[in-house]
């Protein structure tokens, strides 16, 4: 299942976020991936992690998961052999932090902060071509580069579970009217489906014109 379109320039930017299917990126009580990833999917993600990208995400994400990837590392880590694999790897791929809040040099390898804002900042980065980027979390992050413009690709993984009680940080608040046109999908273990997109942001109801 699935289709595509023309590749993307070297320079695009990927909004990558994993979902509940009511829209909530995390619940509390619940494991990460809501203790649903299987082989291909974690198999995927190491595929993904060779392609290069630049990843991006503010001062939470960053210590959230620096914390995850010190702690996958560890002799006693309780994470699986495959989800240790992935949360290590993340230490050897170049990252940008955004935050005022964080203090250079940051402890996590290969990790840029960035003080100033993001959005001009990305932009920056994109004109310049310094390769592909994508974002880590982050939804803050994610819903500002989006409402301006600058995201080439929008792409979720949706795992079948509705968390109505326990489900925080909802993704979509706050985000503007987006068009999206499909350009790929597929499975992954049978119940987690990846949608990707191309998103127009609107200055309306669908039947506007894009601004």
């Amino acid at each position: 299942m699935g289709e595509t379109t023309a590749k993307p320039p070297s320079a695009f930017l990927l909004v990558d976020l994993i979902i509940s299917l009511d829209g909530y990126a995390s619940a509390e009580g619940w494991p990460g991936w809501w203790g649903l990833e299987g082989p291909e999917y974690l198999a995927w993600l190491e595929q993904e992690g060779e392609k290069g990208y630049t990843f991006l995400l503010g001062a939470k994400t960053y210590r959230l998961m620096s914390s995850m990837s010190r702690e996958a590392s560890a002799e006693d880590s309780e994470f699986s052999k495959d989800e240790g694999a992935t949360l290590t790897g993340l230490a050897a791929v170049p990252k940008v932090v955004f935050s005022s809040s964080l203090q250079a040099p940051l402890s996590w390898p290969n990790s840029k902060l960035v003080t100033g804002d993001a959005v001009e900042a990305v932009r920056e980065m994109k004109r310049t071509g310094t390769g592909p980027l994508s974002t880590l979390g982050s939804l803050s992050l994610c819903r500002s580069l989006l409402a301006a413009g600058l995201v080439d690709r929008f792409r979720v993984v949706v795992f079948p579970v509705i968390t109505g009680r326990t489900g925080s940080e909802r993704i979509y608040d706050g985000y503007p009217d987006v068009a999206l046109q499909m350009v790929h999908s597929r499975t992954f273990d049978g119940p987690l489906q990846l949608l990707e997109y191309i998103p127009t942001v609107l200055s309306g109801p669908t039947g506007s014109s894009p601004p």
